[in-house]
């Protein structure tokens, strides 16, 4: 409970939550405990099985109900008095704006990914109402204080980036089993099941061929005569036998690296997928089951399948992608949730791995890898909860002063396990908060107009509903209330390269970009530029004065085809602590002082600690999913920290 001091202030503020899971739970549960008597929760999940070991409002018999109305139901059995408003919708959604958060007196995010933070912290900019921030994963933690004017917003700072891989290494050298679960995932089941038309490496010439004059048959293509049985085998032959073989061919790559071994079907089963030791197996008792492991008898998740049960898993499921799920084939992408896709990346990804020496996983090991999976810590979420409330109490008395962004690190450091920083001013280049220009590096003659809304402004620059300005000309804009004659001359548009818009865009063309949803605008200079890296910038534009993620060391960004670097990051591999130049924590100092004697290490003033022990920020919610830790410096010592009055 809040002192008497603070009570008056707490009784009478009027809350958002983001967020009801993981954090949220637990932030509720303490608001309410704390004397909060005015909360609104906004989020669009409803409850799962795997959520009820942390999530503790939550039972059984609620899966499948919304995550806010549970939530809001539980809390109230033990302070009926108080008012808990559910919304069981995405924040994004045109109903929550400016006007919306200008209700609130302090906005708490609990989310789970950068794209919903990135928007709530530009509705809270623009209803200056004061954010606090939060994420975890496992005993990592962090809390942030985001005031207009005061401290610097959620994006001044580099977000994380999952760690990327070259393609040379997913398609040709795989060394380590995430290769082959970004390889299964992001070139073969992208190549299946995706969008058919997207080239990648999986396209080699196919063994049926007779001559190099013949033209090249689409492996991937379902022949009207070929059943799901022999497609699947068409397939797994092709990938796992063929294309090693072709690898092969080329020996300079295998001077100083073991040689993978082609595998195909006829070799892996005798007679056929459905039979192992002469002896059918066939355990289908429910047709509403969509599952490769259920089909074919496969219980335990956990337990590492032979090359034969893999080869069975990787035909079983396709063949039930065929039958059963036919008219998602198509457009389907990758999902952690999705059984037969996890069953299906999980064989392909150990058959693969079996190719090159590499150890195979189990399928509780390969969902968490490829779903980016490190498993939350209720205790940590419980920490972070309170740390949110402590912020939020201190924003409602205006104790700026007092303003701490506080670390939850696994390992006690100097014999602390929280870290509170003071925060930090506002970026000048902060394109969001300062209003900075940014530059735009394109070929104007090559570049369409729709790859630089989806790519740049929705992608790179987090906007919702865009509206593409020209000095007075509108050149594109979004909406539901558009006319059809309007809504049909932007569909020509976004076809159109820069160069032939009816406002041509040129070298030294400034645009401004606009999200009315958000009231966030921008300007952006462009310049054009003949050639660019076809590895490290395969988009063929570039976007300087933002601030993107630190680059990963090996790698470029993603896409779904995989003809960039495919994304993922490692549950074991946590990134390193970035420093912060010449911060201690625990002590208030000026930035003439931190310059004054930078050189000098003050681990004794107030037992602080040093820039070099301070954790990286973590961006999860509690909630078992993504996780991106920040693997660069963050330059602070170049600017800063707020001065707090």
């Amino acid at each position: 409970m809040a002192s008497e001091q603070q009570l008056p202030v707490v009784k009478g503020a009027r809350v958002l939550m983001v967020g009801a899971g993981g954090i949220g739970c637990e932030l509720l549960k303490t608001l309410a405990l704390s004397g909060f008597e005015d909360i609104h929760i906004v989020d669009m999940d409803t409850i799962e099985v795997s959520n009820l070991n942390r999530q503790f409002l939550f039972r059984q018999h609620h899966v499948g109900q919304s995550k806010a109305k549970v939530a809001r139901d539980a809390v109230l059995k033990f302070r009926p008095h108080i008012s808990i408003t559910p919304h069981h919708a995405n924040v994004k959604s045109p109903e929550f704006n400016v006007d919306f958060f200008k209700q609130f007196n302090v906005v708490l995010n609990g989310l789970d990914n950068l794209d919903a933070r990135r928007h709530v912290n530009r509705l809270c900019l623009a209803a200056e109402v004061p954010l606090v921030e939060s994420g975890t994963t496992g005993f990592l933690g962090q809390v942030t204080v985001h005031v207009k004017g005061k401290t610097e917003c959620y994006e001044c700072q580099p977000k994380p980036a999952p760690k990327t891989y070259p393609v040379c290494t997913i398609t040709s050298t795989p060394s380590k089993f995430v290769h082959c679960i970004v390889w299964a995932k992001e070139l073969l089941f992208a190549k299946l099941f995706g969008d058919k038309n997207q080239d990648n490496d999986l396209n080699a010439r196919s063994s049926h061929s007779d001559s190099s004059t013949d033209p090249i048959e689409d492996i991937f293509e379902r022949r009207l005569d070929e059943d799901p049985e022999q497609y699947g085998r068409k397939i797994y032959d092709h990938v796992f036998g063929y294309n090693i073989e072709s690898a092969l061919a080329n020996k300079e790559t295998w001077k100083n690296r073991n040689m993978p071994k082609p595998i195909y079907s006829r070799d892996v089963l005798l007679n056929s997928s459905s039979q192992q030791n002469g002896v059918f197996n066939d355990f289908r008792t429910d047709s509403s089951v969509v599952s490769a492991m259920t089909s074919l008898g496969l219980k335990n998740s956990q337990e590492i399948w032979s090359l034969v049960d893999n080869t069975r898993v990787f035909l079983e499921s396709l063949k039930l992608f065929m039958e059963k799920r036919e008219k998602d084939i198509g457009n389907l992408v990758f999902d952690k949730d999705d059984q037969l896709a996890v069953e299906f990346v999980t064989a392909a990804a150990n058959i693969r791995a079996s190719s090159f020496g590499i150890p195979p996983h189990s399928l509780f090991e390969a969902k968490g890898i490829a779903g980016n999976i490190v498993h939350a810590v209720a205790t940590t979420n419980a920490i972070i909860a309170g740390l949110i409330v402590i912020e939020a109490i201190k924003v409602l008395q205006n104790d700026a002063r007092n303003y701490r962004m506080t670390y939850c690190v696994e390992h006690p450091l100097r014999k602390m396990l929280l870290m509170p920083v003071e925060p930090f001013e506002r970026s000048k280049s902060c394109y969001v908060c300062s209003e900075t220009a940014l530059l735009l590096e394109v070929n104007i003659h090559k570049t369409k107009l729709k790859d630089f809304i989806e790519k740049i402004v929705k992608r790179k620059l987090g906007m919702n509903c865009p509206m593409v300005m020209q000095g007075s000309t509108l050149i594109y804009e979004e909406g539901d209330d558009l006319e059809d004659d309007v809504a049909g001359s932007y569909a020509l548009n976004v076809e159109k390269v820069f160069a032939q818009l009816p406002a041509p865009i040129t070298s030294g063309t400034i645009l401004m970009v606009e999200d009315l949803q958000q009231e966030l605008s921008c300007n952006i200079n462009v310049k054009h530029r003949d050639v660019f890296d076809e590895e490290k910038e395969h988009d063929q534009m570039v976007l300087t004065g933002w601030t993107p993620a630190p680059p990963a060391e090996d790698g470029v960004g993603a896409t779904n085809g995989g003809e960039a670097a495919a994304d993922v990051r490692e549950p074991d591999e946590v990134a390193t602590a970035p420093e912060r130049s010449a911060v201690v924590v625990g002590n208030k100092r000026k930035l003439s002082e931190i310059s004054a004697d930078s050189s000098v290490q003050r681990e004794n003033e107030n037992d602080g600690v040093s820039c070099k022990e301070m954790p990286a920020e973590v961006v999860d919610d509690g909630e078992d999913d993504l996780v991106m830790l920040d693997d660069g410096a963050w330059e602070v010592g170049k600017k800063p920290r707020s001065s707090l009055q």
